[in-house]
């Protein structure tokens, strides 16, 4: 077979999911010709899938060889670096691939990323605006993008993006845009989350559904709020809280709570399609029993979705109150987590919503791919200054995380 046939071949394994028959057609591939860029490329690519990262950084290389003005090689190349914790040299990689093609929207995404979680908001929010050339979650609107005019007297949508999380963390922004005069205040957001939008205090219309959409002078994306303002590290709007409850809600769930001891709600999962669910979520609900070692602690679930089954045959070794299956939108979890002392969570939507609720919220955060909020190094987040702690993974992985959430929770127990 011809090397070029091998390397349609591995492609067509890959497409099927074989990805070991895709890998050996590329090393055959390779046999022939040692100086198969694209070959040394795709073959790199797997071996970043599979987590061989040290390996790939190698192929990646050599291909460059080959093909040195390649900005897509030098992106590539550039990630996998990132996961091996090299991030001077990603970031090298990346500049030197947007230099190549000032317009790689990939590359100056990811670019930002990880400006963004060294702290580099300056510059790092800025390389952030190519997610929209990316993701392409919405069309052209029939009004003007919001770029910093005056807003005395005049009206702006928001329109959400990416996850849940990301639109309770920048809702904060509304009141900048209030303090900048602007008159009317929209946001078009998931149904889920309208109940808690409407508790800002800021925004004058939430709408759930496209059609009932209307003219505005203005509309922007809230991720994309933190560069209009410019940003830092130390200019993050972080007045907490800032979202709110509604009584008759709280009244709905409080009887369904525990009276004594410290309430703690649990999240153990992530949104399964997420990129990096397998690494970001703990395996089991049962992997968190260490925690029923310390003494007074009402345990309460907000686990949604399928997730929450795990807790079934475990009710002796770790009882927990199951509330999940019964919440019904962002309101109803709002407000359970208003009434509780603490949430331990691993990276999700929930750990915004403690935070912007003023919760006293513990994350546990993954091994790889943590997102950039939390930053590279560090306990606490500048976004939640007060009442959040981060545990982060060493060597020990998920069980350590564990333990030492378990011990910190004795430590606020005794």
């Amino acid at each position: 077979m011809k090397k070029l046939e091998l390397i349609e071949a591995a492609s067509k394994a890959y497409e099927e999911g074989d990805l070991f028959v895709a890998e050996q057609k590329l090393r055959d591939s390779i046999e022939l010709d040692e100086r198969n860029a694209v070959a040394h490329n795709n073959l790199a690519n797997l071996l970043r899938i599979s987590g061989r990262f040290h390996e790939a950084v190698d192929h990646y290389h050599r291909a460059l060889v080959e093909l040195p003005e390649s900005a897509e090689i030098r992106s590539n190349l550039a990630g996998a670096l990132e996961e091996l914790g090299k991030h001077d040299l990603a970031e090298a990689e990346y500049r030197a691939a947007i230099r190549l093609e000032p317009e790689f929207a990939e590359a100056r995404f990811n670019l930002g990323l990880l400006l963004l979680a060294a702290g580099n908001y300056t510059e790092g929010f800025a390389y952030y605006e190519a997610r929209t050339s990316v993701f392409r979650e919405y069309d052209t609107l029939p009004f003007p993008k919001w770029n910093g005019e005056d807003l005395r007297g005049k009206s702006i949508l928001l329109l959400t993006e990416q996850g849940y999380g990301d639109t309770i963390q920048f809702v904060r922004y509304v009141a900048l845009l209030r303090k900048r005069g602007a008159a009317a205040v929209s946001i078009a957001c998931n149904p889920e989350l309208a109940p808690v939008m409407r508790t800002t205090g800021n925004i004058d219309i939430v709408v759930t559904e496209p059609q009932s959409l209307r003219m505005h002078d203005y509309w922007i994306s809230l991720p994309s709020l933190p560069h209009r303002f410019q940003t830092t590290v130390d200019s993050i709007p972080a007045d907490v809280p800032y979202l709110g409850v509604f009584g008759n809600r709280i009244d709905a769930w409080r009887p369904r709570l525990p009276n004594d001891g410290l309430r703690v709600g649990l999240v153990w999962k992530g949104n399964a399609d997420h990129d990096n669910d397998r690494h970001r979520s703990v395996r089991h609900f049962a992997d968190l029993a260490p925690l029923w070692s310390v003494p007074g602690i009402g345990f309460i679930s907000l686990q949604v979705g399928n997730a929450e089954a795990e807790t079934e045959g475990r009710e002796i070794l770790q009882p927990i109150i199951k509330l999940g299956q019964s919440i019904r939108d962002f309101g109803d979890t709002a407000a359970i987590v208003a009434q509780l002392n603490l949430v331990i969570c691993v990276d999700t939507a929930i750990a915004h919503l403690a935070g912007a609720l003023g919760i006293a919220c513990w994350v546990m955060l993954p091994s790889r791919g943590v997102d950039w909020r939390w930053h590279r190094l560090g306990n606490t987040s500048p976004w939640y200054p007060e009442k959040m702690y981060l545990f982060r993974q060493d060597s020990r992985g998920w069980p350590g995380v564990i333990d030492d959430v378990k011990n910190a929770l004795a430590d606020i127990a005794s």
